[in-house]
């Protein structure tokens, strides 16, 4: 979307007078605030959907056959897609492709830990920490320049 932003703006000043003919939409100013707010949020939804369909038939599933188990995880993955695609396709408009990966990782662990802890009964681990440490550190890297 940005640079299709872009490309209208290049538009407009080579033809002010067929831009306003046109009537081509331009994002509005409030998209700045929510956008961003709106890729992580949807992001975080994708998240939930994700780990259960990864997860959650080992708890749930664990008696069935195995391709019961995946046709359950795949229904649950497309309610994954539906929050992932249009979340990636927002955050792609303010963030590079890196810093969507990092955090789409962020959020991983953000939802992982309270699952693991609540949903699959394991303890906490100190490794969880020293693991949202290192993500700090990538966060750092990928979002300094």
């Amino acid at each position: 979307m940005l640079l299709i932003n872009r490309v209208k703006l290049l538009y407009r000043k080579a033809h002010p007078d067929l831009f306003d003919v046109l009537l081509i939409p331009t994002m509005p100013n409030q998209m700045n605030v929510f956008g961003p707010l709106s890729f992580v949020g949807l992001l975080m939804l994708s998240n939930v959907f994700m780990t259960f369909a990864w997860y959650a038939h080992l708890k749930n599933l664990s008696s069935a056959p195995w391709w019961i188990a995946v046709f359950v995880s795949w229904s649950i993955a497309l309610l994954e897609y539906a929050f992932q695609v249009p979340a990636n396709r927002i955050g792609y408009q303010y963030f590079s492709l890196s810093q969507l990966k990092i955090t789409q990782e962020v959020i991983t662990l953000g939802v992982f830990i309270p699952f693991a802890m609540f949903y699959m009964n394991e303890p906490f681990k100190t490794d969880y920490i020293w693991a949202g440490c290192c993500l700090l550190g990538a966060v750092y890297f990928i979002f300094r320049s």
